[in-house]
């Protein structure tokens, strides 16, 4: 008798196990992805379908600084950068930093935020123009097809982010590559065409 009550109460224990499972087919299944829409961005980041770049960017020069402090020399730098479409637009930016790589992008946004639109006319500069800056004097005369730029390193940037494939140039006074390089810009701003002018005198040239 003591054996079947035991067997009696192990029963109910052992029956919630033998319970089947239950299907797969009862649950839901989880919908798929689907493709994410064009219109959504990345969240950070730049987008992978982006194109190439507007602007092209050149480096005039790095300037670096040095600190002396109780612990020894602190570095900083500084990136003067040219940036522009080769297409009668530039802008000329100025960044510093503690390292290289933020000094230059710290430039090419100061560069980017200054844009400026340079009258040009078949490859070269509408008319003479001297530019100034300081002790800097830059001297430009436009150039026939062929002749290339004619310049030093400071001035070859400006003219070349500008769109400009021939040109003579002369500088004068000091040679800071700071100076010479916004003399330049200061002389390619005055430029004018000969259909600017008129429309400014309110005159018509034949």
């Amino acid at each position: 008798m003591e054996d079947d009550t035991k067997n009696e109460q192990t029963a109910p224990e052992q029956a919630p196990q033998e319970k089947p499972p239950q299907p797969v087919e009862a649950q839901a299944p989880r919908p798929a992805r689907g493709p994410r829409p064009q219109d959504q961005r990345r969240r950070g980041g730049r987008d992978r379908d982006q194109g190439p770049r507007e602007f092209e960017e050149t480096v005039i020069k790095i300037y670096r600084c040095s600190k002396v402090l109780k612990g020894g020399r602190r570095f900083s730098f500084a990136a003067l950068v040219v940036v522009g479409d080769r297409n009668g637009r530039v802008g000329l930016g100025y960044g510093k930093a503690n390292e290289v790589p933020p000094s230059v992008e710290k430039g090419v946004s100061s560069a980017k935020k200054s844009m400026h639109s340079i009258s040009l006319v078949g490859g070269t500069i509408p008319h003479e123009t001297i530019g100034r800056f300081g002790a800097a004097k830059v001297f430009m005369k436009p150039a026939s097809p062929g002749t290339g730029i004619i310049a030093g390193a400071s001035v070859k940037a400006i003219v070349e982010a500008a769109g400009i494939r021939n040109i003579l140039t002369k500088s004068f006074g000091s040679n800071n590559p700071k100076n010479l390089a916004k003399a330049a810009l200061n002389g390619l701003l005055s430029l004018r065409t000969r259909e600017q002018v008129a429309k400014l005198r309110g005159v018509t040239i034949e």
